[in-house]
């Protein structure tokens, strides 16, 4: 038997790869985005464009020019080193969107947060997500390592656990109203990069039938660094709990480049056989974090869009 969720799965996945061919024709720029709250945030080439449903129902807009730091340092753009750079930007970017898409969806009789706040709240969330996704699988895995048997196998077992915990803490945030609300927002953003990357004009109507699973997403990225952490974990070695862990927290620059390439090579080549099978574990993770968004949402992301694409259009 074939649960209702597979069913939508593989609904979403096959409108997902027959769009492969229309998109590659007719895409001219990358663009990427992050589902904010109660917005989305949109960047291209050149700029950076934030949309907010404020509590009128207005949308608020903001449109900011990206800092090209590639001219002034074109090392930034080898292998491996722009995918650590590429995500240190985009957490200093998406703290900067975040503290906007706060402030810009209150009412305006409550306070808005201010930038110490937020980044309090951030650099509390990023030391949890150390705590439970990488220390706390690999102290698990080291007090029963007797058990596990050579290097290789006590770093796959450690692996599973820090696929687990990645997947319940996302099952569980996501009964989380406002949670709940991002992952709407997220799966607009999904439609709406979709409907421009298949060469279509940018409104609800388009938009609507794509599909909320995209393989440059975000997700598909963690879920690969996850698995790519395995390999290098293992080529760490063996040795006390703390070198472990400080080995670990060096080798993430490493990892997330290794995982920044995969995206993108899984990028240019979507459509291909193996790539479609490699980045499917990663599409399905996406099921736990996109919902198919209301119009309204839908509205917000295309707005983003709209004005980052009306400056980068080409002639």
């Amino acid at each position: 038997m074939i649960s209702r969720t597979q069913i939508s799965f593989l609904r979403d996945k096959n409108r997902l790869f027959a769009l492969n061919g229309l998109n590659k024709m007719n895409a001219k720029n990358v663009y990427g985005g992050m589902a904010l709250l109660e917005g989305v945030m949109m960047q291209g080439p050149k700029e950076t464009a934030i949309a907010v449903r404020r509590a009128d129902g207005t949308i608020a807009l903001e449109v900011e020019q990206r800092k090209d730091y590639y001219k002034r340092f074109p090392f930034l753009k080898w292998p491996l080193i722009r995918g650590s750079y590429v995500l240190a930007t985009a957490m200093i970017t998406g703290l900067k969107a975040l503290n906007k898409s706060a402030n810009l969806a209150m009412d305006e009789t409550e306070e808005e947060l201010t930038t110490f706040e937020i980044v309090v709240s951030m650099t509390i969330a990023f030391v949890l997500a150390v705590l439970l996704f990488l220390v706390l699988p690999t102290a698990v895995v080291h007090f029963t390592s007797g058990y596990l048997g050579n290097v290789f196998m006590q770093n796959v077992v450690e692996g599973i656990i820090r696929v687990i915990f990645f997947l319940l803490y996302v099952y569980a945030i996501s009964f989380m109203e406002d949670i709940a609300r991002v992952f709407m927002y997220h799966g607009a953003e999904h439609k709406t990069i979709f409907t421009y990357e298949a060469g279509e004009e940018l409104n609800v109507d388009n938009a609507r039938k794509h599909s909320t699973l995209h393989p440059r997403c975000g997700t598909s990225f963690l879920f690969m660094v996850m698995i790519i952490s395995i390999i290098v974990f293992a080529l760490l070695g063996d040795g006390s709990l703390l070198y472990k862990i400080i080995s670990r927290i060096v080798a993430l620059p490493i990892i997330a480049g290794l995982g920044y390439e995969f995206t993108r090579w899984s990028g240019k080549n979507f459509g291909n056989k193996w790539a479609n099978i490699l980045i499917l574990p990663g599409l399905y993770l996406q099921k736990l974090t996109t919902r198919e968004p209301d119009d309204q949402q839908l509205e917000v992301a295309l707005t983003a869009l709209q004005a980052i694409y009306e400056v980068e259009a080409p002639a």
